[in-house]
């Protein structure tokens, strides 16, 4: 089980890898400062956070993560993808998948967990897995282990350049920047990079 996140990172599709189904948790309330609304970049700068933002934010984590609505006020989704072009756009298979990613992103969803769906559905298909989602009913803040393996809130964007998940799951592949791999990226990272190879990195 995880929380819906936007551009999930390369760990969190490793992570399924073998399982029966995904369980997406609906009914959580939302959490500042996670991967729900943001991924991490590599630029030529470093690492770089592209933020969703959304309404109402001083008082959204009293709101259920399904509830969440993006906030289009704010000339975000030129952002992201401008970014994205500058980051990426040298990459052997950024135009591969360039024409998927921009339709999802003008479609302009109104709810956070609705564009990060589409986006979740999107990396399935490009890599491969057939992993079925599913979506709670209702909120548990605990799980029994043998009922569920609860990985929500496992992997967190403060944990980059730490000893998370990624490191251990994601096989290191060649990035566009520096000697040195990092791990926490978005799995756009290892799409741009390495295409329909992308789905054998996570081990």
């Amino acid at each position: 089980m995880f929380e819906s996140q936007y551009n999930p990172p390369a760990a969190f599709f490793a992570e399924l890898a073998g399982t029966d189904a995904l369980w997406l948790e609906r009914h959580d309330h939302y959490h500042k400062q996670t991967y729900r609304n943001r991924c991490l970049i590599l630029t030529a700068q470093g690492v770089k956070p592209l933020t969703v933002p959304v309404i109402d934010g001083n008082r959204s984590e009293k709101i259920s993560t399904s509830a969440i609505e993006i906030d289009y006020r704010q000339n975000w989704v030129h952002q992201h993808w401008r970014s994205l072009q500058t980051a990426y756009g040298g990459t052997p298979y950024f135009e591969y998948y360039a024409d998927y990613l921009h339709d999802i992103y003008v479609q302009k969803h109104s709810l956070l967990f609705d564009l990060n769906l589409a986006f979740l559905q999107l990396y399935l298909r490009c890599l491969r897995l057939r992993t079925p989602v599913e979506f709670t009913t209702e909120y548990h803040p605990r799980y029994a282990p043998a009922a569920v393996l609860d990985r929500r809130d496992c992997l967190t964007p403060k944990a980059v350049g730490g000893a998370e998940p990624d490191r251990k799951s994601v096989q290191p592949y060649m990035q566009t920047f520096g000697k040195d791999f990092v791990p926490g990226l978005s799995i756009l990272d290892l799409l741009f990079m390495q295409g329909p190879a992308a789905g054998s990195f996570l081990a």
